[in-house]
């Protein structure tokens, strides 16, 4: 018999609710099939199975909050014997604190930008049932649209505003069977992301290193490529970053690693996480697999796919688990140079600023140039500055012929 468990996904998340079974006792299921979704402060994920048999029993039900590891359901495997079953029913995690946000009115539906508030399960649900959003009145805070304003639209019932909670401003308690309302799930978010980063500052000794990287040779050819393919088609300048990135980590590898019970796990495969800013606030790092080892065309389409699923939180839950490095770019927001902190238990992470053009020196002769700075910052308890500085050269080196990235 093989435990299915709620996964590890990352070092701020300690527990997840069980939100819907997609299958039932004695249903055959296959490695890499979804089983079950689960709602954490980061959206909802989709939880795959990693072996073949039979679904023999469901341990939690949907509703349930618990710790991430616990045993969710019996797998019986492929040719094992049906057996009689004693598991301990796994103990739900204790309500949390209530977390204090704004008073937003409760008549507003739409946010600053127009886009219609409403949590990615809600939003899900919708999709299943064929609600149209906009013709539903939202009950959550803000006026955010819940799961529960979803089903009784579809239902043909009209919403039922919810009664103000003394002691939360004006904000309904944790709703754990239909979601987590938008402001308090971003709160908590915000909560999440400061304990990984004040772990991170607390437990990982960095180091940090940048470079300046000349992109015309990249970008003259990918201005060159891209004339060539139809708009869908076109490759960003992000993708060739990621993949000098993750081909460089060949030449380093101790960067593609994890720390864990006191010492350094290096991954042969390289999975990079790539940090994705969320439309509601907060961020998330879900991995690009095997980046070393995908065309530009196939990561350019599931780096867009990657983007796509983050944002309307539906993403797996190995992509929240794998990650062995994590790149992040702020360049849009016109900045030049990052500093990041590692996201634990990974032990690097990779930062890029802005396309700007400098003067450079070629040849003896002063002409305006493309540049990025790239940056590392490193675990001093696996690399040092001489190791993390031949990846960054080898990111640079890797740069000048984007031809055979």
């Amino acid at each position: 018999m093989a435990e299915f468990l709620m996964p590890i996904l990352g070092a701020d998340m300690l527990s997840a609710t069980l939100v819907e079974w997609k299958k039932k006792p004695g249903d055959p299921v296959e490695k890499g099939e979804i089983l079950a979704e689960v709602e954490t402060d980061k959206g909802v994920i989709e939880v795959e199975n990693f072996t073949d048999g039979v679904l023999e029993k469901i341990l939690v039900d949907t509703g349930t909050e618990v710790p991430v590891g616990t045993p969710l359901a019996i797998i019986r495997e492929a040719g094992a014997p049906a057996a009689p079953i004693s598991t301990e029913i796994p103990r739900p995690v204790p309500p949390r604190p209530k977390i204090i946000s704004p008073v937003i009115p409760p008549t507003i539906r739409l946010s600053e930008t127009g886009r219609i508030r409403i949590s990615p399960l809600a939003r899900k649900r919708a999709e299943s049932l064929g609600v149209d959003l906009t013709k539903v009145k939202g009950t959550g805070p803000g006026g955010a649209i819940t799961r529960e304003d979803v089903e009784q639209a579809a239902a043909g019932k009209p919403a039922v505003e919810k009664a103000p909670v003394d002691g939360t401003f004006g904000l309904p308690p944790l709703d754990r069977t239909f979601g987590l309302p938008p402001l308090d799930r971003t709160a908590r978010m915000r909560q999440a992301i400061a304990a990984a980063m004040a772990r991170s500052k607390r437990e990982i000794p960095h180091y940090y290193l940048q470079t300046t990287v000349d992109l015309h040779r990249a970008m003259t050819w990918l201005t060159e490529e891209n004339q060539k393919r139809s708009v869908p088609d076109r490759l960003l300048y992000g993708v060739l970053l990621i993949k000098a990135v993750a081909v460089a980590l060949r030449e380093v590898p101790e960067l593609n690693a994890v720390w864990k019970e006191g010492k350094v796990v290096q991954s042969e495969a390289i999975h990079i996480g790539v940090a994705i800013s969320l439309r509601q606030g907060g961020l998330v790092a879900p991995a690009l697999h095997n980046a070393d080892r995908l065309d530009l065309d196939t990561l350019m389409r599931q780096f867009r796919d990657l983007v796509q699923r983050a944002r309307a939180g539906s993403l797996r839950s190995s992509e929240f688990s794998d990650p062995t490095i994590t790149i992040t770019s702020l360049g849009e927001q016109g900045v030049e140079g990052i500093y990041p902190i590692i996201y634990p238990p990974q032990v690097a992470i990779v930062g890029f600023g802005k396309i700007v053009e400098r003067p450079w020196v070629v040849e003896g002769k002063v002409i305006p140039r493309p540049v990025i700075t790239a940056s590392l910052a490193g675990d001093h308890r696996v690399t040092d500055g001489h190791r993390g500085g031949l990846f960054l050269a080898a990111v640079d080196r890797l740069l000048q012929g984007p031809r055979r990235l």
